[in-house]
């Protein structure tokens, strides 16, 4: 079994185009997103073991905002989670699997939570 470091953003509120219905493609849907990267690991960390041997949080936070293209319409909320695994895979040969989970905050009616979970492994 290999050793794996998990790396965890959680509960990221994003405003993204998304949507199919009529009323939902024409205004960003805020959507909740929690990232979990599994990271290939040195075979130690010790007190003066520098960042370069694990990875930036704010690396996960970029892909669920920043890096999503602005303008761009995803018509499901799949598309926008494979388009940040995609960005965290090709961003860091040390990440193994990454899992994306997306709520949408638009739909829900008493506080349920309503969305997908997707997990890619680094192929």
């Amino acid at each position: 079994m290999t050793d794996r470091l998990q790396l965890h953003v959680h509960d990221l509120d994003v405003m993204v185009l998304t949507g199919i219905y009529s009323e939902e493609t024409h205004l960003p849907q805020p959507l909740r997103i929690s990232i979990t990267v599994d990271l290939d690991l040195p075979a130690r960390f010790d007190p003066e073991s520098p960042l370069s041997e694990s990875k930036n949080y704010l690396d996960l936070k970029h892909a669920a905002t920043t890096a999503l293209p602005p303008g761009v319409h995803f018509k499901l909320v799949e598309a926008v989670a494979d388009h940040i695994c995609e960005t965290l895979i090709l961003q860091d040969k040390r990440v193994a699997r990454v899992e994306v989970k997306i709520v949408k905050l638009a739909i829900a009616e008493a506080g349920e939570s309503i969305g997908i979970t997707l997990v890619r492994h680094r192929r």
